[in-house]
């Protein structure tokens, strides 16, 4: 299988076609997103796993608890991020204008960059655990547990973490989709199987959250080192490269690397401010809303999971063909994402909207929180398309290179208009303005993603007439 996509996309990117380019760019696209998608969304099964299996306790505050841990498990996407999409983004430009040698040296780079900071971070959540927990909003009831799945998840699993998402994001980059999404999807797996061992069987009762993290950390640990494997077993095919040697030899390739990842890492540590102050709030309400509220972010990873395997399938057909200047396939390949996207929301909406208290149901069987997270469910479903389009035209820009593109739609979507909104909104509506505050935020990013979007196309379209005169 490995082998026809490589095949595929080589067919794709360096010969006429045949067979109709519609139908080719879609080929293509399907087989870059088919394994990215599936490993996304077997990711946040196993991220819902935690959740599933500590709802069975029945205890509003473990499940707040775990909402609280997430945020700072975030700040480790963000690193991997940083690293694994500015890194990747570039080395599939690179390979568009074939300098090969330039792209090992990022590879290099991207790995030991997230591999270093991933361990300062992880100290630094060591060190100031209980004041950053209590800034989150942690009460006396939830600290003991929050802590519990910070030690273990992010604390200890903190590196595999980062390192495991940063190594997929590169073999996508240079083709390799499947490898990253079996890495990635095992590991899943492994947390669903582990969770209810440690949770129910090895520990003692009372210890089920520490069961979850300890789950959580040894299925990174599983995913990284499978993936590491993969590195060094197609090395010597790949510009895949974990040498030294020359790492710092280009500081214009390193800053391309940085001009992508920041607005994607920023992105994400601004979900994690918006997340705070959303816990905050919500405890300001009592622990059990703080708990809905927590559900509902991880049932609402679906969309978001979808819209980032399509998008991370798309990215390395679009940087390849935007550096070799074919916009042309670039833009079908971009309606073809934007197809699969809408599609998949429309089916997550509907079951949103008829389910919502037997989807809760999963995760928690106390009464009052069930009815809560499921009127919170239907507000947020709300937002589904605009979320996807903008995390589409974000991954668009960063395909492209375009870092301050990127980092206006991200710093919109998370800080600059949903910070605000989220205030305005709970001092008008109290919890629910808070829970409204999102959709809102997202149909107005989505006129600046637009915006932003046809200015590009009408830029790339000038160069495309010039070219031609």
């Amino acid at each position: 299988m490995d082998g026809v996509l490589r095949n595929v996309i080589a067919f794709f990117f360096s010969f006429p076609v045949f067979l109709g380019p519609k139908t080719l760019v879609f080929t293509a696209f399907l087989f870059g997103a088919n394994h990215t998608i599936l490993s996304q969304l077997i990711t946040t099964v196993y991220n819902l796993a935690d959740a599933f299996f500590i709802g069975k306790t029945n205890d509003p505050y473990k499940v707040a608890a775990l909402s609280l841990a997430f945020v700072l498990h975030l700040f480790l996407t963000a690193i991997a991020n940083l690293f694994g999409i500015g890194g990747g983004s570039l080395i599939s430009r690179l390979l568009g204008k074939f300098e090969k040698e330039s792209a090992r040296h990022i590879c290099a780079f991207s790995v030991y960059g997230a591999l270093l900071l991933s361990l300062v971070y992880s100290a630094g959540v060591f060190m100031f655990m209980e004041p950053l927990l209590r800034i989150m909003g942690a009460s006396n009831d939830t600290l003991p547990y929050a802590q519990q799945y910070a030690v273990w998840a992010i604390i200890v699993g903190g590196v595999p973490t980062v390192l495991s998402i940063t190594a997929a994001h590169i073999l996508r980059s240079v083709g390799y989709a499947r490898q990253a999404s079996l890495g990635i999807g095992l590991g899943g797996i492994l947390n669903i199987i582990l969770d209810p061992v440690f949770m129910f069987g090895l520990l003692p009762p009372g210890m089920e959250v520490t069961g979850a993290a300890v789950a959580t950390m040894l299925s990174n640990v599983f995913s990284t080192l499978f993936l590491m494997i993969c590195f060094f077993h197609l090395k010597n095919r790949t510009v895949l490269c974990l040498s030294l040697k020359g790492i710092f030899q280009s500081k214009k390739h390193i800053l391309s690397v940085l001009v992508v990842g920041i607005p994607t890492a920023l992105g994400t540590m601004l979900t994690c401010v918006s997340n705070t102050i959303v816990n905050r709030m919500a405890a300001d309400y009592g622990d059990i809303p703080l708990a809905a509220a927590g559900i509902i972010k991880r049932v609402y990873q679906f969309p978001y999971s979808a819209a980032i395997g399509i998008g991370q399938g798309m990215l390395p057909l679009v940087a390849y063909n935007y550096a070799s200047g074919n916009y042309s396939r670039m833009r079908q390949t971009i309606r073809c994402a934007m197809i699969f996207s809408m599609a998949f929301a429309s089916v997550l909406i509907t079951v949103y909207e008829l389910l919502p208290s037997q989807i809760i149901r999963l995760f928690i069987n106390e009464r009052t929180t069930i009815v809560l997270a499921a009127d919170f469910l239907r507000i947020v479903c709300t937002a589904m398309p605009f979320v996807i389009f903008n995390f589409q035209i974000c991954y668009v820009f960063q395909a492209m290179g375009m870092g301050k593109e990127a980092l206006i739609i991200s710093a919109c979507r998370q800080g600059i208009i949903y910070i605000p909104m989220i205030l305005l909104m709970n001092a008008v509506f109290k919890m629910y303005g808070v829970i409204w505050a999102q959709t809102i935020t997202d149909m107005l990013a989505l006129l600046i993603s637009v915006v932003l979007y046809m200015k590009t196309n009408r830029n790339l379209r000038m160069q495309e007439s010039s070219k031609i005169g």
